[in-house]
């Protein structure tokens, strides 16, 4: 019994030291998810501002530029988690990746993953990935987690590999939720941005095409920093409910265990008593024979 108990006793100490991990992972989830938006309001800001550029390049041009509709070959960029504790956000990702390759039947595009945790379960699943990258750990790393991406895809277009890429990742979805983007990144779209009215023409220093085609540059990093922040916080944010649900788990493990080591110390001290009771009682025994000399002593 005295054995049980001190088994049950050493389980106690690593639930509770369990506890505190899960307390404190949760705690750096939810810093995490609170800094990816506060940062993510500063890239939006920038965007829109390129944004603004972009149509002011605009109207410097004799034409809009249409919209491409290039039959090459395609790229996937695809975000998932560098470290697991997550649900299934990895999962839903990599679903939504699939569903997105069936609507290619013989012509897969090429896949390139972010995250080592997403390349283990996409290699589990048998899903060819071209390059790949750790997602970022801290905020301050997602300019250059996505410089890494523009480089891999423009070396690609250049190369003639590519004509078209596709971004996918999680949204910040509310609480228990994860709702999946699936965005086109290039061919980019002019269209989408509107002409400005210039009552006088700005001074530049480049010819208009090749502005233009900067700026779109510019707004695809924008986008893919966009992509990198809102991945990582809602990342963060799934942890952040994975943990809660884990301490949940381990507090009732906790209340359980203790109720059990109550129970077995009672049971301990009730056979403790026992014993000494049949010593007692026990003519053999040591205190059953000092009783009987006590009893012929008082006999005599």
């Amino acid at each position: 019994m005295a054995e049980r108990l001190s088994g049950v006793e050493a389980r106690i100490g690593s639930v509770r030291q369990l506890s505190t991990i899960v307390t404190a992972m949760r705690g750096i989830a939810v810093a995490h998810s609170r800094e990816a938006r506060q940062h993510l309001a500063g890239v939006r800001t920038y965007a829109d501002a390129i944004g603004v550029a972009i149509g002011e390049a605009l109207s410097l041009m004799p034409a809009s530029p249409a919209t491409v509709n290039a039959s090459g070959g395609e790229a996937v960029v695809a975000f998932c988690t560098e470290q697991g504790f997550a649900g299934t956000f990895n999962e839903r990702v990599l679903d939504a990746v699939e569903a997105f390759s069936n609507e290619r039947a013989g012509h897969p595009p090429a896949l390139l993953l972010v995250g080592d945790r997403g390349l283990m379960i996409a290699g589990e699943r048998g899903l060819t990935v071209e390059w790949s990258a750790p997602m970022i750990a801290h905020v301050d790393e997602a300019a250059q987690l996505a410089e890494r991406i523009v480089d891999a895809l423009y070396d690609r277009l250049e190369a003639g590999a590519i004509t078209n890429v596709t971004v996918i990742h999680t949204a910040l979805a509310p609480a228990g939720r994860i709702d999946i983007v699936t965005k086109r990144l290039i061919p980019f779209d002019y269209q989408r941005f509107q002409i400005a009215r210039l009552t006088e023409a700005p001074l530049i220093t480049l010819p208009p095409q090749r502005l233009l085609e900067g700026l779109a540059q510019e707004y695809v990093f924008a986008e893919l920093c966009e992509a990198v922040i809102i991945s990582f916080a809602a990342e963060n944010e799934a942890r952040t409910r994975a943990m809660i649900a884990a301490k949940d788990n381990v507090s009732r493990k906790l209340e359980d265990l203790t109720a059990l080591a109550r129970q077995l110390r009672q049971e301990e001290i009730t056979n403790e008593v026992i014993e000494l009771a049949d010593q007692a009682d026990d003519p053999a025994g040591p205190t059953g024979a000092r009783n009987a000399s006590r009893r012929s002593r008082d006999r005599s």
